[in-house]
């Protein structure tokens, strides 16, 4: 089983995601969102492979309606990647985890 991934807020956002010294991955969901349930263990399994790499944390849209807007997260799963304060990637909708292994390859090796 993966590692449990901490949940962000838009009061923590800029704090914990932007200015951290390592490139982070947060996961955009909510709790009726099917896909996101899907994506969610693929997630938390690799956390608990590449946590030296990346910080993996996760966002509420239904609680946290700001940072998804400043960011145009329309669809989720959303998976945004921030390195140095900036969007590095952004992964929409649910993904095997073959796929999201290669599109954040270059995070993680």
């Amino acid at each position: 089983m993966g590692e449990k991934m901490n949940a962000v807020t838009d009061a923590e956002f800029e704090g914990t995601v932007l200015k951290s010294d390592k490139p982070v991955l947060v996961d955009f969901w909510a709790e009726w969102c099917g896909p996101c349930r899907q994506v969610s263990p693929i997630l938390e399994e690799l956390a608990g492979e590449h946590s030296d790499k990346l910080t993996f944390l996760k966002m509420n849209v239904d609680e946290n309606p700001v940072t998804p807007s400043n960011y145009r997260v329309t669809g989720i799963p959303t998976i945004n990647v921030y390195v140095n304060g900036e969007l590095a990637k952004s992964i929409v909708g649910a993904k095997p985890k073959a796929a999201l292994l290669k599109e954040l390859a270059a995070f993680t090796s």
